[in-house]
């Protein structure tokens, strides 16, 4: 078990580094919008566009981004929903029980589902046809907007990733139902982290 919860902790920090590259995302996306809004004001204050598309795509892509990214380290951190009028009050080996089988029962095989039903369109976004055929990538039909191939990438980096952390709080919580690690320490490593 001292193994797994190394692994844990390893898989843990991974998704703290990748969130908190994805955090400075935040600040960039809100600065697009801002010019974005400008753009259209002043534009229409002077009788021209001087929005493009190239700049309204990047801030749908990067909050798009932001959000699979942050998914893993929204899950590491317990901010994902919960009816938490009854698991609030729960003890810590009902909360790790709980946990366990949502993990296993209902997070990784929907991640495994979403990575196979979605392989097929990541794949044909990179211009890499069914028959074998290769043709270019998948465009934005707005003139000057962005690739979509990089982006709908991130359908197969989310679940990825998800599926690493769940594993990572399935470890957890094997080990608080065998009474092998401190639920509270667990618990403030998580509120540490926040």
């Amino acid at each position: 078990m001292e193994g797994l919860l190394r692994l844990s902790k390893v898989i843990d920090a991974f998704t703290e580094v990748v969130g908190r590259i994805t955090l400075w995302l935040v600040p960039l996306v809100v600065g697009v919008g801002v010019w974005n809004v400008f753009n259209r004001y002043i534009g229409r204050a002077i009788g021209k566009p001087l929005g493009s598309n190239f700049f309204i795509e990047a801030q749908w892509y990067l909050f798009a981004i932001i959000f699979f990214l942050g998914a893993a380290y929204a899950l590491k951190h317990g901010e994902h929903v919960r009816v938490d009028v009854l698991y609030g009050n729960w003890t810590p080996k009902r909360k790790a029980l709980t946990n366990l089988l949502g993990t296993l029962f209902f997070l990784l095989p929907f991640c495994v589902l979403f990575i196979y039903f979605s392989y097929s369109t990541v794949h044909q976004a990179w211009g890499f046809l069914p028959n074998g055929r290769q043709i270019p990538w998948e465009m934005s039909p707005d003139p000057g907007g962005l690739p979509r191939a990089p982006l709908k990438t991130f359908l197969l980096i989310s679940p990825v990733l998800l599926i690493i952390q769940g594993i990572s709080e399935a470890i957890k919580s094997i080990a608080i139902l065998r009474e092998k690690a401190d639920p509270s320490a667990l618990v403030e490593e998580h509120e540490a982290a926040m």
